[in-house]
């Protein structure tokens, strides 16, 4: 997967300011621009979970369950959440942290649908000689501050008992932590697929801790603005109704599907594999525990709380936002299983 073509999964302090821009634009134009027609735009990046879409836009799926659907693919990943956030697309590809940062900075935007969760595809990677966790203390540890990563390494360092206050912690773009990594300036990494298999190439590295330990933490949504979900709810059902037909189409035909899904990837189709099991689709059954709220990390709701007090504590965002109606689950409800 080239990197220009890579998700950064969102540096929330860039996201912030894209997002109030974005709130002070909506205010003072006042329109939506694709919500005036009958057409969908929905915006997409470099991640396994999201590339199903490519497979249903070619297999004529959308046109199947009567919408009209734009794919809209964004290189960089950070200026599809400020798309959305503008109103200039009427649903994104995002992970669950980001959409948190983006309603605590004034995005009216709703859940309507879990693509995949992370099983595996991010990872805590260390050097030679720091063999666990507990070997973190005092260790200087790079990641992208404000993205999943950086969660998942502050929820793998509760598990031994430590906090970011007992490492170093290194604040990088992902590609520069690696680099910092395979370069022995830092002792360890927090990144995501294909990253990972960069940071591994360094002798003697491992990976001491992935989102695979973390069931629920990193998930991954096709989140709509909120007026879309009240305005065209016709639209959103008939969407959400696609991403279940591409999943059985996947199951039916897995070569035809990984042969359209590496193509969008640039990689060959045996190095498009690799990233599968550890980034999981969720079905519709997924769906509708993952919406039920509980007090798990598997519940999204119990998650978004986690999510927000993550960048509360971080101090990325203020105060934690109001998380009523960010979830409307109503649309996988409907689906006809």
């Amino acid at each position: 997967m080239p990197r220009s073509t890579l998700r950064s999964r969102g540096s929330v302090v860039t996201l912030r300011v894209l997002a109030v821009l974005a709130v002070l634009c909506l205010q003072a134009c006042a329109v939506a621009p694709s919500s005036s027609g009958a057409r969908v735009v929905i915006g997409y990046s470099a991640w396994p979970g999201w590339f199903p879409w490519e497979v249903a836009e070619q297999q004529g799926l959308f046109r199947a369950n009567g919408v009209d659907v734009e794919l809209r693919y964004f290189d960089n990943y950070t200026e599809s959440l400020a798309a959305l956030a503008a109103g200039e697309i009427d649903a994104n590809s995002q992970t669950l942290n980001d959409t948190v940062a983006s309603i605590s900075s004034g995005a009216e935007q709703t859940v309507v649908l879990v693509n995949d969760n992370s099983t595996g595809n991010d990872k805590i990677i260390a050097r030679d000689g720091v063999q666990s966790l507990a070997d973190l203390r005092g260790k200087r540890v790079a990641v992208e501050q404000g993205t999943v990563d950086h969660y998942l390494l502050l929820l793998a360092l509760a598990e031994v008992d430590l906090t970011q206050a007992d490492i170093e912690l290194v604040p990088l773009a992902t590609a520069d932590a690696v680099a910092a990594f395979t370069e022995g300036r830092v002792d360890a990494v927090g990144a995501f697929a294909p990253f990972t298999s960069t940071a591994l190439e360094l002798p003697g590295s491992r990976a001491i801790a992935t989102s695979a330990e973390f069931p629920g933490a990193i998930p991954d949504h096709l989140v709509v603005r909120a007026a879309m979900a009240i305005e065209r709810p016709d639209a959103v059902q008939a969407v959400v109704n696609s991403w279940f037909d591409v999943l059985d189409s996947i199951r039916a035909d897995r070569d035809a599907a990984i042969t359209v899904m590496a193509a969008r990837a640039g990689v060959d189709k045996d190095q498009y594999g690799s990233y599968e099991s550890g980034t999981t689709l969720f079905t519709w059954r997924q769906n509708l525990d993952a919406f039920t709220p509980g007090t798990t990390s598997q519940h999204l709701n119990y998650q978004a709380r986690q999510i927000a007090s993550f960048l509360v504590n971080a101090g990325l965002i203020e105060t934690q936002p109001d998380l009523s109606g960010l979830f409307d689950d109503r649309f996988v409800q409907a689906v006809d299983r």
